[in-house]
């Protein structure tokens, strides 16, 4: 294998020739800069220089092997330039940004004294970077849908059974034949190493030990196989816990060919079902997001200037057209934008036996052409308002559904997510008629705050709620849970907490 020295990669630093270094290894990406779903510009910055710190927190460590061929791996930098790269790591000045997340760190309370998933994703908040605050918070537009999926969840109040026996309660359930302890999964997020190194493997291992379920994003930060093995090495580690099951968000590739690999890939790893993501065929306006890179390239730029170092220019041309997309958007650029009822679902139960999911239902009238289309269930969700703004809220589109057209409820399994906080809302859903009810941001905060022991803790407590809503509510099991017991209010509550 060829060896490079720092010289020779900084020589190739344009857009005719690019080169970049990731864990001193050198990779030449010239002929995939019109490719990257993110933009050249972003690639560019790092042309001839060291881009680990920017690729790794939002790429598995496999993207490198299944998207640049082989002639493109360059070889490594020699040992003068991995020392020295070694040595400007160590030496490089921290960011405000950076700093305050070490105090927060040395702030945090034990793990003991949190009490809700609520508090969890406060601590989260003060912990994580900034970029990873910004994608992990940011809805679209004026984030209105964003809050009222957890609004939305206080218009809805029980009508509580007594004097029915409930010492014992039994909150598990099944999701399409698979077990489950608890009427709920997690949900499909990406890029879990924004907030910690392990990332997804966190999440895996801890749903896996409470016997959760857990629906992995096409656009994990850990590969596929590797999320599979951290369900695998829970058997090690805790041998009487049953076999942890995976399910898999599918967001279809504009090339059936390349669609048709990922789902191969997933078949060969365990995977047990398609959540075929529906909702985001185009980016939504997600401007929190979208602005991050200006925030933090300054915080860069004041950073080299306090090592003494010359600061990096920071672009101040404000009709320069800037990129909309954004870390999110990056991710589903060369997403399907022309799925249909008519060709999609039948070409996916043609390339799979596994069970399908339609994930992105916003309207009563979907979900019905989804059950007649023969879907094995569906997810009413807007994306946790990252889509499209002015989305009615999941619960709301739950509520009339189980109103408008309850045959659906007999077709399929029907799940909701979005806004979802406390286990009475969890509760309320099921009354509706979900069959279980996914969440995806508070096990990234949970995850982010405290590794897999926070995920842990995060259904623990979920667990709690859920259990003693059911019990106060006269209900010891799912099935009892009926939509006698909830009415929507027309009146306005104080805000929920957010």
């Amino acid at each position: 294998m060829s060896q490079w020295s720092l010289a020779q990669v900084a020589e190739h630093n344009s857009s005719s020739s690019c080169w970049v270094i990731i864990k001193n290894k050198v990779y030449d990406v010239t002929e995939f800069l019109p490719e990257h779903p993110g933009g050249s510009k972003i690639i560019l910055r790092y042309a001839g220089k060291d881009a680990t710190a920017a690729y790794e927190p939002i790429h598995p460590p496999d993207a490198l092997e299944k998207n640049l061929p082989k002639s493109k791996h360059l070889g490594s930098l020699d040992t003068a330039g991995a020392s020295e790269m070694t040595k400007a790591r160590e030496n490089k000045q921290k960011t405000k940004d950076e700093l305050r997340m070490e105090q927060a760190e040395k702030e945090k309370p034990p793990l003991s004294q949190v009490l809700s998933v609520l508090e969890m994703e406060e601590i989260a908040r003060k912990l994580i970077s900034y970029k990873a605050l910004m994608y992990y918070s940011s809805a679209a537009d004026d984030e209105i849908t964003g809050r009222e999926n957890i609004r939305a969840f206080g218009r809805l109040y029980f009508h509580a059974r007594v004097m029915r026996p409930i010492s014992h309660c039994d909150p598990s359930t099944t999701i399409l034949g698979y077990k489950s302890s608890l009427p709920l999964f997690v949900s499909g997020a990406a890029l879990a190493k924004l907030g910690h190194p392990l990332g997804e493997a966190n999440i895996t291992r801890g749903a896996g030990r409470c016997g959760l379920i857990q629906m992995v994003s096409s656009n994990a930060s850990l590969s596929y196989a590797s999320i599979a093995e951290a369900a695998l090495s829970l058997r090690t580690t805790h041998p009487n816990i049953p076999p942890t099951t995976l399910f898999f968000q599918l967001y279809k590739h504009k090339t059936d060919s390349i669609a048709i690999e990922r789902i191969r890939e997933v078949e060969r790893l365990g995977y047990k079902a398609i959540f075929l993501t529906v909702d985001a065929p185009v980016p939504g306006n997600r401007e929190r997001d979208i602005k991050a890179p200006f925030v933090i390239e300054a915080q860069e730029a004041e950073a080299e200037a306090k090592g003494g170092k010359e600061a990096p220019l920071v672009n101040k041309d404000d009709d320069e057209e800037i990129s909309r997309t954004g870390t999110a958007g990056a991710l589903i650029q060369n997403d399907d934008r022309d799925m249909s009822w008519g060709r999609t679902i039948p070409w996916l139960r043609s390339v799979t036996k596994l069970p399908i999911v339609v994930k992105g239902i916003q309207c009563v009238e979907d979900a019905v052409l989804a059950a007649e289309a023969g879907v094995d269930g569906i997810v009413i969700s807007n994306h946790g308002g990252r889509q499209l703004e002015y989305s009615l809220p999941s619960i709301d589109v739950l509520y009339r559904l189980r109103k408008q057209r309850p045959d659906v409820f007999n077709k399929i399994e029907v799940y909701m997510d979005g806004g979802v906080r406390r286990g009475t809302d969890v509760v309320k859903a099921l009354c509706l008629g979900a069959k279980a009810v996914g969440m995806g941001r508070p096990f990234l905060y949970a995850q982010s705050a405290y590794g897999e022991a926070g995920v842990v803790k995060a259904i623990r407590l979920l667990e709690r709620e859920i259990t003693t809503g059911m019990r106060l509510l006269g209900a010891t099991k799912v099935s009892e849970l009926v939509p006698e017991m909830v009415e929507q209010v027309s009146w306005e509550p104080l805000p929920a907490k957010l």
